[in-house]
């Protein structure tokens, strides 16, 4: 399994932990003004981000509840469609979220799903897909069968963190189709995010996904059929249709011996085809019941997995991005201002991991060139022949306290 790059802590707890690596009471509160400042500027500056993505996706949010001053054109569309795309990309691999390549949603559809589903999805529908994950464990599950009498231990990855986005093609592709989209809008882009997600079961985070019965399902049902079937045949209708079979074969000529029908023959005839209709309906609902309570585990599971849609994404995302920012740069200046004589950035890394791994019992993948680019953005590390130092807290304070004063500059 893949190392994380998600640091698994709030900023709060990260803020706690670097502040007890500091040597004295002076520093710490000192370190704690200095978290106040760069969490305020790194803050400020997801709040264009967050302005961009609202406003790119505000012509095809399905949710909108708001009214347009002047139609958009298909060309307009189509430029905030890309310029979303690339700012949602950006907000994610931000938030330390990884890309579910082609080759996992092929596997997902493959596996066994844990909820014994079948679910079929249909990619032609859709003009981009693309899910990101954040979290990766190995999780058990005991699965039974039989009626509860087999129980079996089913192991599986399971996502803590799932966004999809997905664009939809366009009317005319649907008309050509003779479909009838149901839930959503040809063209529209949605996204979502979900949680404690199966990688097995993927596949029920498609909007378009529709239930199947499984192959045993399908067993089940159909041998329960045929066996009740033949015995209603059997017990209900048997003396009437050999009766009715013979009266065949007399008129075609296959039977010398006359055979005559009474009233009550017919009367018994009537009530057992009644008999084996009433059986036939039973069994299709059984079915069609059986497909229901399918659908039902599938929303029941979604309902619970379920935590933003569509604009609402949008906030949780830059929240979380904004927090992984703000843990890296207070991580790397952290260590860089325990050191006397400096590191380098690969000797910084291992440092920050090592002391996860060892103190925290967590094992990561720091982002060292992410919190490095930060830090040398905002002038608050110095580097000489690979070596990185970290300017000292009272001046770092100063760096940051003179860059929020000239955020807004009209003169």
């Amino acid at each position: 399994m893949q190392t994380a790059r998600f640091i698994p802590f709030r900023k709060q707890d990260i803020i706690g932990m670097c502040s007890q690596e500091l040597a004295d009471s002076a520093q710490q509160t000192s370190f704690k003004q200095f978290c106040d400042v760069l969490a305020s500027l790194i803050h400020y500056n997801y709040h264009s981000t967050l302005e961009s993505l609202k406003n790119n996706y505000a012509p095809f949010d399905p949710n909108s509840d708001t009214r347009s001053l002047a139609p958009v054109s298909k060309e307009q569309k189509a430029q905030c469609q890309r310029d979303f795309a690339k700012d949602f990309a950006n907000v994610l691999n931000a938030a330390n979220f990884e890309v579910i390549t082609n080759e996992d949603l092929q596997d997902a559809l493959n596996e066994e799903s844990l909820f014994k589903v079948r679910l079929e999805v249909e990619f032609e529908d859709f003009e981009e897909v693309v899910f990101y994950r954040r979290g990766e464990s190995q999780l058990s599950e005991t699965i039974t069968s039989f009626w509860g009498l087999r129980k079996k231990p089913l192991h599986f990855t399971n996502y803590d963190r799932v966004a999809v986005f997905i664009r939809f093609k366009d009317k005319a592709y649907f008309e050509s189709k003779n479909k009838l989209p149901m839930g959503f809008e040809p063209s529209s882009t949605i996204v979502k995010l979900f949680q404690n997600v199966p990688k097995a079961d993927l596949e029920m985070l498609f909007p378009n996904s529709e239930v199947r019965m499984r192959p045993i399902d399908k067993i089940i049902i159909g041998s329960s059929a045929l066996i009740g079937g033949a015995v209603v045949l059997v017990t209900k209708l048997g003396a009437s249709l050999l009766l009715l079979f013979a009266l065949f074969a007399f008129w075609g000529g296959f039977r010398d011996e006359a055979v005559t029908m009474t009233q009550q023959h017919f009367i018994t005839l009537a009530i057992g085809i009644g008999v084996f209709g009433s059986f036939v309906f039973k069994e299709w609902s059984k079915f069609k019941n059986r497909k229901i309570k399918f659908m039902k585990a599938l929303s029941d599971n979604l309902y619970f997995k379920n935590l933003d849609n569509n604009a609402g994404v949008f906030h949780t995302l830059i929240d979380a991005a904004e927090e992984e920012d703000i843990k890296e740069a207070l991580l790397a200046y952290t260590f860089l201002l325990k050191s006397k004589n400096g590191l380098s950035a690969h000797a910084l890394d291992e440092q920050i991991e090592t002391w996860f791994k060892t103190k925290y019992q967590c094992e990561l993948d720091f982002e060292i060139s992410d919190a490095l680019e930060k830090l040398e953005r905002m002038h608050l590390v110095t580097c000489t022949n690979t070596l990185y130092n970290a300017i000292n807290l009272e001046h770092a304070k100063a760096i940051l306290d003179e860059r929020w004063d000239n955020l807004f500059q009209y003169n």
